[in-house]
């Protein structure tokens, strides 16, 4: 990308984050859509992590092993000729990243800035959670995950973002998809966290000790 092809996609994010906080949403999804976006976010990933292409390099929506070889070459070839300005997060998604994967990138870190929590979605998406942490560690505290997808590098990506999916389904179709799957569960969880009674809301009921009989060592529960 050029600076001003990186900064058009950057205030892309930006914006959509504007709409966002204009609507009075409590949670940002962002999904991507396209044919070659895991080429360039494995090489991102390659750079950020130093990992070789191929261990980070699946086959996306379906090559086979003749294609996933030449996807790794590709990402060896592009590391290379980038390989000296590849220094800083923000240079590494203007040499090897799309559009999308910066619009992602700045959208997190503003809903980050803006105290938006933010789920996101699969490899794509990861990575551009793996530049935004790059660039602001911060915004890792806003971050949650859906899922862990069956791309090969995705796993590479999420532990370095100590990141703990929710759904493991072995899904590979991006745009949002696998995020959108994961939005009840949060949803329960805050239902359950802001609703469930305490003991003392409960009238002040204490736990009591339940014993299982028999020779054994008695089965012991507290509820």
């Amino acid at each position: 990308m050029s600076e001003a092809q990186l900064e058009r996609a950057l205030n892309a994010g930006r914006e959509a984050i504007a709409r966002v906080r204009s609507a009075r949403a409590q949670l940002f999804v962002g999904g991507e859509t396209g044919i070659g976006n895991t080429t360039c976010a494995s090489a991102i990933a390659c750079a950020l992590l130093g990992a070789d292409p191929a261990i980070m390099a699946g086959p996306g929506t379906g090559l086979d092993n003749v294609g996933v070889a030449h996807k790794r070459a590709v990402i060896a070839a592009g590391l290379s000729r980038h390989r000296a300005a590849l220094d800083e997060p923000l240079e590494v998604l203007r040499r090897l990243g799309g559009f999308e994967i910066a619009a992602l990138c700045s959208a997190y870190l503003h809903a980050a800035a803006g105290a938006i929590p933010v789920l996101v979605d699969g490899f794509i998406a990861s990575v551009a959670a793996l530049l935004a942490v790059g660039l602001q560690a911060a915004v890792g505290e806003w971050l949650f995950y859906a899922h862990r997808s069956a791309e090969p590098g995705h796993g590479q990506v999420l532990g370095a973002l100590d990141a703990r999916p929710l759904l493991d389904l072995g899904m590979r179709l991006g745009e949002g998809s696998g995020a959108a799957l994961a939005v009840p569960i949060l949803r329960l969880a805050c239902a359950l966290h802001g609703e469930m009674a305490t003991f003392r809301r409960s009238g002040g009921v204490r736990p009591r000790a339940v014993t299982g009989g028999g020779s054994a060592s008695p089965l012991r529960l507290v509820i």
